[in-house]
């Protein structure tokens, strides 16, 4: 989709352990990056399903090794900026907002800016990469370079320190894995949406529960412990205050009773955030964790849709090699996979990848998907750069 191609050994990694640490890493690192430094600035943005977050850095170099405290200049948080989820009105205002919120709280304008990488969930094709990238431009002076790509991209880049080489997986409100190899082909498996599929995702684990809760009450599954769990966590009394149910406008008494039925709909069905429902992720896990055999079967099936979907990337692209034994990051990201739970997701899904690749190099990213994405900016700025000067030459 992008034509990118990779920058630099896969190997030299760091950020093999730990959850990105978003207000950690933010600092004043001294005076040239109070000011956006002389080399100017790029913004990373990540969009996802649920929330989108852009972060302001000076444009320094960082090698293969991240600096202690990362110099943040400025970040801000919206919601979500997939224009298949929200309309494209919602997103572009979305996407201009939180890079003005970000500037703003670095105290620059948008002439400091050297280079923008976004990477929003919802941009699967060329198309969708023009059209982003025609919101953005917009808003910038001409001389800015601006780079969209789907965010599976942005949270590879957050564990290989903005290279583009390996595969990502994240597991969040959705799902996706993404992958390029050394000579800058893509792959994906995953990210389709709920409709299609999906199933390791967070909306795929809290749907199938409640699957498994209606069918418990109507009779055509076994009972489970995730009927009394899930209903605790929404406030709800029983299995018909989740699905509703139709009564005959005969008399006060069901007058009342057919209005709590049009407020168990609009529960279930009036609201089309995905999140909402992944929310429930928690409590599939906490009955798992109690020996509920219905939730285990529930999360094992995800592990096993999860690592297969970093496989089908990884032997599309060849990454393991002829003999599936070279060396390769896989980035692990998204709540699903971080949820530090004794049934610990990450930790199965890592151990399903390693089985079939041992080669492979599970990576938990020490920095969020948008200072992966202005690492990005930054390899990707200094790449066009250097060509300009070639072709110049």
């Amino acid at each position: 989709m992008s034509n990118l191609r990779s920058n630099g050994d896969a190997r030299k990694l760091e950020g093999d352990g730990g959850e990105a640490e978003e207000e950690k890493s933010r600092t004043n690192n001294g005076g040239a990056c109070q000011n956006g430094g002389e080399d100017g600035v790029v913004l990373g943005l990540d969009g996802g399903a649920t929330s989108t977050v852009c972060v302001c850095m000076p444009f320094l170099p960082f090698g293969d090794r991240l600096p202690e405290n990362l110099p943040i200049l400025g970040r801000a948080v919206t919601g979500c900026t997939n224009h298949n989820s929200v309309g494209e009105t919602a997103a572009r205002d979305s996407l201009e907002q939180v890079i003005s919120d970000a500037l703003l709280e670095a105290s620059l304008d948008k002439s400091a800016v050297r280079g923008v990488c976004l990477g929003v969930s919802g941009v699967n094709h060329p198309s969708d990469q023009e059209r982003v990238s025609n919101w953005i431009r917009g808003i910038f002076p001409s001389r800015v370079k601006v780079y969209v790509q789907n965010d599976a991209v942005a949270a590879l880049a957050s564990g290989t320190m903005g290279k583009l080489h390996g595969c990502v997986l994240i597991a969040g409100t959705g799902c996706i894995a993404y992958g390029f190899d050394g000579d800058g082909r893509e792959a994906r498996a995953s990210g389709a949406g709920p409709i299609l599929g999906d199933w390791g995702s967070g909306y795929g684990i809290a749907a199938q529960a409640l699957t498994a809760v209606v069918r418990a009450h109507d009779g055509r599954g076994p009972q489970t412990m995730l009927t009394s769990t899930i209903l605790k966590a929404l406030g709800l009394s029983s299995p018909d205050e989740l699905i509703g149910h139709h009564f005959a406008w005969n008399n006060t008494q069901t007058k009342i009773r057919c209005s709590f039925f049009l407020d168990s709909v609009r529960w279930t069905y009036a609201d089309p955030c995905w999140a909402r429902i992944a929310a429930l992720v928690p409590e599939v896990v906490s009955c798992a964790e109690a020996g509920d055999e219905i939730a285990n079967r529930i999360l094992v099936e995800a592990v096993e849709d999860l690592a297969l979907s970093v496989k089908a990337v990884v032997q599309r692209l060849g990454l393991c090699g002829k003999d599936g034994t070279d060396s390769f990051p896989v980035v692990m990201v998204g709540g699903v996979l971080n949820a530090n739970k004794e049934w610990d997701i990450g930790k199965e899904v890592a151990t399903r990848i390693v089985q079939h690749f041992p080669g492979a190099c599970t990576i938990r990213p020490k920095v969020e998907p948008a200072v992966g994405a202005a690492m990005l900016a930054m390899n990707l700025l200094t790449r066009d750069e250097e060509e300009e000067e070639d072709h110049n030459r």
